[in-house]
């Protein structure tokens, strides 16, 4: 096989086995900047007072949702948004500390998950309010909804494939721990 074949199947086996580490980590930052820019924009909205980007007709009136009683944290006058904006703040440091800081550790990763469960439970109660209660939904946070659902898949999948990876790791590991006896000539 000549050399540069081999220095490309290495480089590609090193590139997966760095993406199957720390790739959700890269999706759930870069998701999060998403999901904070999306809150920012929404909350800075609800406070000016100004119409956001979005359709006022038919099933999609953001205008609708977002001046509706589910639009603000219950008993205040807190824009929901606000909690949104710190759930995507902490799922950014989360991310982050799992790739950085704590990088091998499997309980952060189940933090993750479970942050992110809580997450799509909030957003499955609000489409709920949308549909039911207000018979419209909103652009904007159906957007925020999905990225919710896509970081809590992506952090499911990732527990399983870690939880295979981490299995092939350790036969691969216990197959290598031969034990070497050394003889000494006397």
């Amino acid at each position: 096989m000549p050399s540069y074949t081999k220095f490309n199947i290495e480089a590609s086996e090193v590139c997966m086995t760095y993406f199957r580490s720390y790739g959700a980590q890269f999706i759930y930052m870069i998701l999060s900047v998403v999901g904070v820019a999306i809150s920012i924009y929404l909350t800075i909205a609800h406070y000016d007072k100004v119409p956001v980007v979005c359709s006022t007709s038919g099933i999609v009136n953001c205008e609708r949702v977002l001046s509706s009683s589910f639009s603000v944290v219950p008993g205040t006058t807190i824009p929901i948004s606000v909690p949104g904006l710190l759930w995507f703040l902490v799922s950014g440091a989360l991310a982050f500390a799992a790739w950085k800081i704590w990088s091998q550790e499997r309980l952060l990763k189940i933090v993750e998950a479970i942050w992110f469960a809580t997450g799509v439970l909030t957003a499955l109660y609000l489409v709920y309010a949308e549909l039911v209660y207000l018979h419209n939904i909103c652009a904007w946070c159906t957007v925020l909804h999905i990225i919710m659902l896509v970081m809590f898949l992506v952090a499911v999948f990732q527990l399983t494939q870690s939880q295979e990876y981490d299995e092939d790791y350790y036969e691969d590991e216990e197959e290598a721990e031969v034990p070497q006896v050394s003889r000494r000539a006397n």
